[in-house]
């Protein structure tokens, strides 16, 4: 079943008609699903069917869990509507899009026109917005080009907490255009983009996860997700929040378990989907593992059914490495400006990359998934 045949309902939204009661974290979508875990190898002949393109790497925030904040990893670019098509054209099995990378995806304003193109070919449309620039005139745009989730990362419910992770005291302002968003989807009677807020949960903010809560019922917005920070492990110098001394997930106690239980009754009570990332629940996705010595990492799949492309047009192996080295020259698999993507998916820089996350020993981006931060 694609994302599309899903079968809508109207309980968990209400104000727009058929909205769907599932969130996407309750199934694996089709995209997913395209290859054999047990069988795959180095090589592989079938191509991704979930794609991320980077629109823009640059951003109007200056976010303290964001490498982009503190390093230039590429060239500055917002990514010509030529060279999108150069990159689409590329994935003739692309069934699912997001649109975001290190950068704030509606600063490009060929966005909608990108959205409605890829919606044409029949593909799954999402992106992650800071939703500081999302005023009226961006949210009918986003609502008419037919994009399928609009997601807003919102770090906090008190406005000094957000400045202190986001590097803004815009808050007010997010609050402002995420509360009319939906207003002019529900006027609209609009059943797509579906909004959820993601919370990267710290220790800075994880008191605040019921005052988000309320916050997203308070807005209108009936999702939201608690996701994991991602971070330089190994660097001694980590800027910012990149290092671990931030993250929940190895000092995770009674006390943030409590604040999670919690925040699953109250979602409960307000009528909210809450999960994580990962397809699973908050709890789960923060608590301590004890996987670690059964190296989770090789159940990552990204590297056999995802490809991620920056605005350059850089293959790195998934939108995580980059928050999880500061060796981001490791992570370049080709360029799809220069090399046939098809060509770059099989080359011997993919083929060891995917060998070595098979093995005891991967590359550094990867050994920590499932032990530090999200597989």
């Amino acid at each position: 079943m694609t994302d599309s045949q899903r079968t809508p309902n109207v309980s968990l939204y209400p104000n727009v008609p058929n909205y769907p009661t599932e969130s996407k974290a309750d199934y694996l979508p089709a995209a997913y699903r395209s290859v054999d875990a047990a069988t795959r190898g180095a090589f592989l002949e079938e191509k991704p069917h979930c794609v991320f393109i980077e629109v823009t790497n640059h951003c109007n925030l200056l976010c303290e869990t964001c490498p982009r904040t503190f390093v230039t990893y590429e060239e500055p670019k917002t990514l010509s509507w030529e060279n999108f098509l150069k990159i689409a054209d590329q994935f003739p099995k692309m069934e699912r899009a997001v649109l975001h990378g290190i950068g704030e995806p509606l600063i490009n304003k060929d966005l909608p026109r990108m959205i409605a193109h890829l919606k044409a070919r029949g593909v799954y449309v999402l992106f992650n917005t800071n939703a500081t620039l999302l005023d009226e005139e961006w949210s009918r745009q986003l609502i008419e080009s037919g994009l399928d989730e609009l997601r807003c990362s919102i770090d906090g419910a008190d406005p000094k907490t957000y400045a202190l992770i986001r590097g803004a005291p815009l808050l007010h302002k997010i609050v402002s255009n995420l509360t009319e968003f939906m207003q002019i989807q529900q006027a609209m009677g609009a059943e797509t983009p579906r909004a959820s807020i993601w919370m990267t949960g710290v220790k800075e903010n994880i008191e605040e996860l019921p005052g988000l809560l309320r916050l997203a019922a308070k807005m209108g917005v009936p999702e939201v997700y608690l996701q994991r920070l991602v971070y330089y492990y190994e660097a001694e110098d980590a800027p910012g929040m990149m290092d671990s001394g931030h993250g929940l997930f190895d000092s995770f106690d009674d006390q943030v378990d409590q604040l999670v239980a919690d925040g699953e009754a109250l979602a409960r009570e307000l009528g909210i989907m809450f999960k994580a990332s990962g397809a699973t629940n908050p709890r789960a996705s923060l608590g301590a593992s004890n996987e670690r010595d059964k190296q989770p990492w090789k159940a990552c799949m990204r590297p056999w059914t995802t490809a991620y492309i920056t605005a350059n047009g850089n293959a790195l192996p998934c939108c995580i490495s980059p928050f999880a080295t500061q060796n981001y020259e490791s992570l370049k698999l080709g360029n799809v400006f220069e090399q046939p993507f098809d060509e770059i998916w099989n080359d011997e820089r993919y083929q060891a990359w995917r060998t070595q996350l098979l093995s005891d020993e991967p590359h550094e981006a990867c050994a920590g998934c499932g032990v530090h931060w999200s597989l």
